[in-house]
């Protein structure tokens, strides 16, 4: 998907809400142990009741890769069954050296065909560079992160600046706002109004809101720009917001409920 469709999906919705699809078979509902693939099942209900106003879902890969070759291919059946219309997201964290990444970026553009891939850029450009040569595919670098590990190398001063700035900058050499993305904290809310000064043009994925602390309403003011430029990413705030037979309905609300934060900004 291309930066003016994702946009143009958000102003018609009215929102930038990311679903992830961080899938915990010992978590769902009991009744769905019965079905012949509970974590497709359970997949299927969230998607049904939340693609109104999700313009993304995201996939966590560890929680199918950990079920082997069945969570494979219910990652795939997952993918298959989201809408041509909302943008898709490995949450894999790929990034190794060149010929390695060459791989990974097939695997999650052409075996499995998301819209886009979560990278991690420790080991430079020549791991990033791989996952950008996709037309109409792209890399999310991790830049800052919301968990407490985050101050271990992110947040330490280097020169005169923070890590993760540096970070942000050296990236943005390596791609464009058209095939590029961030991820961004959203407990960070301190750092949101810098990190969007750095980044004035980029999408930023956001994860933390919701049941990590952070808010709608400090997101989309600190680190909106002119076309959105967000996509805010809520996983246990939907898809386990209900536990029995209505967990749909639930779920349903949860994304309305977020949805209706979100206009209020579009």
């Amino acid at each position: 998907m291309n930066r003016q469709t994702l946009i143009r999906h958000i102003q018609q919705k009215k929102s930038v809400l990311c679903v992830g699809l961080d899938t915990d078979i010992n978590k769902i509902p009991s009744h769905l142990l019965q079905e012949e693939n509970p974590v497709l099942a359970f997949n299927k209900a969230i998607i049904d009741a939340t693609k109104e106003f999700a313009v993304c879902y995201k996939i966590n890969t560890a929680f199918y890769e950990a079920q082997g070759i069945q969570g494979w291919e219910t990652m795939a059946q997952t993918l298959a069954y989201i809408p041509d219309t909302i943008f898709t997201i490995a949450d894999a964290k790929r990034g190794d050296i060149g010929n390695t990444s060459e791989q990974y970026a097939k695997t999650f553009f052409e075996t499995y065909p998301f819209d886009s891939v979560t990278v991690a850029p420790y080991m430079g450009e020549d791991s990033v560079k791989p996952f950008l040569q996709f037309e109409n595919k792209w890399a999310i670098v991790l830049g800052l992160t919301s968990n407490k590990g985050s101050h271990d190398f992110q947040l330490q001063q280097v020169g005169n600046k923070l890590l993760y700035e540096q970070v942000f900058e050296k990236v943005m050499e390596w791609g464009t706002p058209y095939n590029l993305m961030f991820v961004v904290g959203a407990t960070q809310g301190a750092q949101l109004k810098q990190v969007r000064a750095i980044c004035p043009q980029h999408f930023f994925l956001i994860p933390g809101v919701g049941a990590q602390g952070g808010d709608v309403p400090t997101v989309c003011t600190h680190a909106m720009n002119e076309e959105a430029g967000i996509l805010i990413n809520v996983s246990r705030g939907i898809i386990y917001s209900g536990s029995d037979t209505h967990f749909a309905e639930a779920a349903h609300d949860a994304a309305k409920a977020y949805q209706q934060e979100m206009a209020v900004f579009l």
